[in-house]
Order: structure tokens, then sequence, then C-alpha cells
């Protein structure tokens, strides 16, 4: 569940561009006496209920169903290299893409990277149908077939299946021939079971992150390291704090700590780099990369140049000893 980060808007850039320095639009925001909203003592935080923040995503993706509102993340590629290839002793390697929405994170993957299985999931069956129609129809060798799988999954309130955890319980449990993952069983309890050490190489957690209420995040992110090989790694982009889509929103909008919710329901979260710190390290990773990404995107059609901030972040599971 996510919303591309141009929202049809210029181009995507590469990771670590820096078109302006973040202090200088801090500093120039907080000056702002427009924006003096985004900093006032915090509203009291929105009740809206699990199922509420499911249905109102369900509903997004409903009217986003023609595919034309994302563009093809191909960028990801030059800002996550490791994606082009298999990690040492470990063939073939497996992904997790969370909040995989329509599949444009997943089919420039399953195009780069010969060797890669893709498990993805999302809270909205027919997103899932979608992105599985938009894979097909763009798998001229049939090779994505057997390398990409879907399954329903709210990972922020129920969490992810025992079977990602580990290969035994998955060949144990898992059918991918019966409906291609869509409502797989969740077996064993991998607290029962010493083989369940971790089951996939990486999760790319790519604007997914920002539409979970801020109070369930933690549990979200330990979902990600439960599921995760020894060593492996979490691929995150997400919206930064002072981005242009969060000065955007009227004073109505703030449900909690820099923190809003649109219209139709959906909610997005905008993250400093403390945040997005304390929640992987509290979770027990180690941090590879962290910093935002600072770019002037032109809508040419409008002639107006924005400025985006998003949070790029690379965090790993530490190996075993």
């Amino acid at each position: 569940m996510n919303i591309e980060e141009a929202e049809g808007e210029g181009e995507a850039a590469e990771y670590f561009c820096k078109d302006f320095e973040w202090e200088e639009l801090r500093s120039e925001v907080e000056s702002n006496p427009s924006l003096r909203h985004h900093f006032e003592p915090n509203p009291s935080s929105s009740t809206q209920s699990p199922e509420s923040d499911v249905h109102a995503w369900k509903l997004f993706h409903t009217r986003h169903s023609s595919g034309k509102f994302f563009k093809e993340r191909r960028y990801l590629l030059k800002e996550f290299p490791v994606l082009l290839s298999s990690p040492p002793n470990s063939y073939p390697n497996k992904l997790l893409e969370v909040g995989c929405g329509n599949g444009s994170t997943i089919l420039p993957i399953l195009r780069a990277n010969k060797d890669v299985i893709v498990y993805a999931c999302d809270c909205s069956d027919e997103t899932l149908h979608k992105a599985t129609d938009i894979i097909n129809a763009n798998d001229v060798a049939s090779s994505f077939k057997h390398r990409f799988h879907t399954f329903s999954c709210d990972f922020s309130t129920i969490g992810f299946p025992t079977w990602l955890a580990c290969n035994p319980c998955r060949h144990r449990f898992l059918d991918v021939k019966e409906d291609n993952g869509l409502h797989l069983k969740n077996s064993c309890l991998s607290e029962e079971l010493d083989c369940c050490v971790g089951g996939v190489d990486y999760v790319t957690l790519i604007f997914t992150l920002s539409a979970v209420p801020l109070e369930r995040m933690p549990r979200s992110i330990k979902e990600c390291f439960t599921v995760l090989k020894p060593g492996g790694m979490v691929l995150f982009r997400d919206y930064g704090l002072y981005d242009m889509t969060m000065l955007r929103f009227e004073p109505d909008k703030r449900v909690g700590f820099r923190e809003y919710m649109r219209s139709d329901g959906t909610r997005s979260y905008f993250f400093c780099l403390n945040t997005v710190r304390d929640l992987f390290l509290g979770a027990g990773f180690i941090e590879l990369e962290l910093d935002y990404c600072c770019v002037k995107s032109v809508n040419r059609r409008k002639g107006k140049s924005m400025q985006r901030v998003w949070v790029h972040g690379k965090f790993q599971k530490p190996a075993l000893s």
C-alpha cells in the first residue's frame, strides 16, 4: 500500500541527489508563518481502526486500478544495486516486497535479476490480482510465473505468515500452484522450530511504512527482522520530513505527530532520519545507509519546480556468529 513519490509529477531521481540541502529547507519551512500549523501541538491521534485503514487502501487501489497511476521504479536498481545479483551462498535469492501495489517495484527487479524469487504482499486482494495481471502481461519469456508469488497480508496487524521464515516450513505448507499464494496457511510457530531463523534475503519497504499508523510501526519493522535470513537486508525508501506533499496538507488533515490523513481515509507519515534510525535499530538491525534524498522535480505542464524529500535507507540483520 503506497503512493508513488512523484504522484505523476516529474521524473524519478537517483539516490543521494542533492539538488538542495535539507537543513536549508528545514530553516525555510520552520520560519514560514503560513506553515505554522505543521508544528503546533499534536492533535489527538486518530482512532481509525486497522480494518478502516485496510478498507481505505483497498478503495484507493480500486480507484486507480488502471495502473496508470504508478510508473515502474527502475531507479531502485541504481539505488539498491544488491538487487541485481544473488548474495554469496544464496541461490536463488528471495525477496519480500511489502505493500506491492500494482507491481511497479517488482517488475524491474524480475527483469534485471534472473535468479530472484519474489514474494509480494498487499492488504488488498484486488491489488494483488492487478499486480499479477501486469506482471504476466510483461512476462514475454514466461520466466516470471515460477519466480513471482503473491499473498494477502497486513503486516502491521497480523504479521507475516510463518512459512516466510524458513525453507522447511515453506516447502511443507506452501502450495504455490494451488492459488498463486494469495491465501496461504500461517502454520507452525517459528519459536517452536529451530529451523526458522529467517527465510528471505531482502525485504523492500518502498513507500509502504508511511501508510502505517505510527504506533504500529515498531511491530512492523520487527516482523521484517523476523522473516529475514541472518545477514539479510531491508531496502527502505519513503517520504521525508518537509517533503512538498507534507506541506500541502491543511491543518484539519493532521492526525498525529508528522502524520496526516487524506480525505479518502489513507494516511501518510513523514520521516526524519532519527525516527527511521530508532525504528530499525530498536528492532535489532544494523544501519548500513541512511540519508535524505533532496530533489527538485519539475512539472513541465504547469511550469512549477517542487522540492521533494525522501528518505533512503539500508539496514541489515546481524549475521550468525
